[in-house]
């Protein structure tokens, strides 16, 4: 069984995700994201707690991207685990998000 996944405010506009971002924990985090979804012009999502992602927990980074996209917002990765990182390579969309660890570096 999956680990509940949660969101955290840390700072103004910094977020961490943690648990599990998989089939079992996306749809019922979705489904309430009304309640979670930040205001900040710019989000910076911090994903060093997550312990699983699988191509759902990818999917619903990439709605989230899109929704705030629509909202004028931009949506930035921290510490992105190295499973995701893969993920987002097979399926050729890492190029969607920005990583605030390369823009920090100047990259």
């Amino acid at each position: 069984m999956s680990e509940a996944l949660s969101l955290q405010q840390l700072t103004n506009g910094h977020y961490c995700l943690s648990g599990e971002l998989d089939r079992d924990t996306v749809p019922a985090f979705w489904s309430r994201r009304a309640d979670w979804l930040p205001s900040d012009k710019q989000v910076v999502l911090d994903l060093s707690s997550l312990k699983r992602v699988d191509s759902a927990g990818m999917a619903m980074l990439l709605h989230l991207q899109q929704e705030l996209n629509d909202r004028q917002q931009i949506l930035m990765l921290s510490n992105t685990p190295s499973q995701l990182s893969v993920l987002l390579q097979l399926s050729n969309v890492e190029s969607l998000f920005t990583d605030e660890s390369a823009s920090v570096d100047g990259e």
